[in-house]
């Protein structure tokens, strides 16, 4: 098993930055990616970014140029850096893990409760 917890969510003013963070434990020796996707209210699950056990990384078309993942050196702790935020990043963000790099939400295992973001205008 393997357990996440995503923190650092919270309200800020289009144009602001925000660093989620999101904590890892238990069995992840089989986990070859960590990822975080969004939902925003009646929309489907989107990929945001994932990021390897070797340290690749891919992002979304939409966000690589204002969103960062990256992790501690001990895998224990997986981060999002979202800077030049808009109205419409509001969403709820998870991470995940799973055993393929992949943008498909599917393919992810173990996922964590959440943490809301909410972009003012």
């Amino acid at each position: 098993q393997v357990q996440l917890r995503e923190s650092g969510g919270g309200l800020v003013q289009a144009g602001g930055s925000l660093r989620l963070s999101c904590a890892v434990s238990g069995r992840t020796f089989s986990m070859n990616a960590m990822a975080w996707f969004r939902q925003a209210p009646g929309k489907d699950r989107e990929f945001v970014a994932y990021i390897t056990k070797g340290g690749s990384t891919l992002h979304a078309d939409s966000m690589k140029r204002r969103f960062t993942i990256s992790r501690d050196s001990d895998g224990t702790t997986l981060f999002l850096q979202m800077n030049s935020l808009n109205v419409e990043d509001t969403a709820i963000y998870y991470c995940a893990a799973g055993g393929l790099a992949t943008s498909r939400t599917n393919a992810y295992a173990y996922w964590g409760q959440g943490t809301q973001v909410t972009v003012s205008s």
